[in-house]
């Protein structure tokens, strides 16, 4: 039998990064399921999108626009923001992944909350850089802790707000008073990609405008409902725009994810609705699983973070939600082994869930 292995050696510090875990997405032996693993918008993308998804797509065979120029125009009509300051990805982690690849090299360091998305660290790794975790307060970023972080050696910190998988969210005061203890060269990330699940916050843009040295991130996979064409952008400083541009592949978003970008930006009305049904179904539905003896946080984004006496409860509750065909999002490479998240689906699934937690607890009292 031949050896499957090369001979061929990465660089020293591929070595360390460990594989990114998604959430489960299917059960064994079970075809009906749930999935609320992901936070994905479960009522789908805009009807403009969905009517014209077909046309656009007899046209896949001519590539993207490399410039991504009508997406990033809209984009900046419907924030009132400078397009030639935009960026677009394949998703938004394409732009953390750039971020670091552009501004880290070895031996530099990358802040990140201990509960963060976990795309920080591992981009950090991917160029180098020591990744440096940082606690947080209840599950919430501090920002006296990050600042206390900060040595001559880093370069970037990143901060999700709302934070994925907390669902915590801090103010936008409270992000200007770390940005007057930190050094203006090192970048400020603001990881908005629940951002307009927020009615009262525009994910960091108004940050960007009064600090050069504060990114700001979003995608479309979450409340627009596109995350299987991934397409996010960032909105930063002009000459971090030109550097990231200079360093990204040419053809890095897809012509359809471009197209149904731009059809879903568009329709704010959409976005208002979507974040009006979430926040109905999210909050009735956690005030109902805090009557049940649940630990929940307050969430701002589309999911909820249920926190249990232990990891083996969590274990125990996930087997029987997936016996009843839900899966929802393990969380202990997040270090919060005692949790479960749960995005928030429509009324009738956050009801059905319900009922199977209440089975849960009436026979496990």
């Amino acid at each position: 039998m031949k050896n499957n292995r090369s001979n061929i050696n990465p660089l020293s510090h591929f070595y360390n990064i460990p594989i990114y875990e998604s959430g489960e997405s299917a059960i064994q032996g079970r075809e009906n399921v749930v999935k609320l693993s992901a936070n994905e918008n479960m009522n789908g993308p805009c009807n403009e999108v969905l009517n014209q998804f077909a046309y656009y797509s007899k046209n896949i065979f001519e590539y993207p626009d490399s410039s991504h120029h009508a997406l990033r125009h809209k984009i900046g009509k419907v924030h009132n923001i400078d397009p030639n300051r935009i960026i677009c990805g394949a998703g938004s982690d394409e732009i953390i992944q750039l971020l670091c690849r552009c501004f880290c090299e070895k031996n530099d360091e990358v802040i990140y909350t201990e509960h963060g998305f976990s795309m920080y660290k591992l981009s950090a790794l991917a160029t180098g850089a020591k990744p440096v975790e940082v606690k947080e307060t209840n599950r919430t970023a501090s920002i006296e802790n990050i600042s206390a972080a900060i040595t001559s050696r880093t370069k970037i910190i990143f901060l999700a707000n709302p934070n994925n998988p907390t669902g915590t969210m801090i103010s936008d005061s409270e992000i200007e008073q770390l940005l007057t203890k930190i050094p203006n060269n090192i970048l400020l990330v603001l990881d908005g990609a629940y951002s307009e699940y927020v009615d009262y916050s525009d994910g960091g843009i108004s940050l960007v405008n009064k600090f050069s040295n504060v990114f700001a991130t979003r995608t479309f996979s979450k409340i627009f409902g596109l995350g299987g064409l991934r397409v996010g952008w960032g909105f930063g400083a002009r000459d971090i725009i030109d550097i990231l541009n200079s360093v990204r592949s040419p053809f890095n978003v897809s012509s359809l994810g471009l197209k149904m970008a731009e059809l879903s930006v568009e329709d704010v009305n959409f976005v208002k609705k979507q974040r009006e049904i979430n926040k109905v179904n999210r909050d009735l539905l956690r005030n109902r699983l805090l009557n049940l003896g649940l630990s929940i946080d307050k969430s701002f984004a589309n999911f909820l973070l249920l926190r249990f006496a232990n990891e083996g409860q969590a274990n125990t509750v996930d087997l029987f939600l997936k016996e009843k065909g839900f899966i929802l999002r393990k969380v202990v490479s997040y270090g919060l082994p005692n949790c479960l998240r749960l995005s928030i689906g429509n009324k009738d699934i956050c009801e059905s869930l319900y009922s199977a937690l209440v089975e849960y607890f009436d026979n496990n009292d």
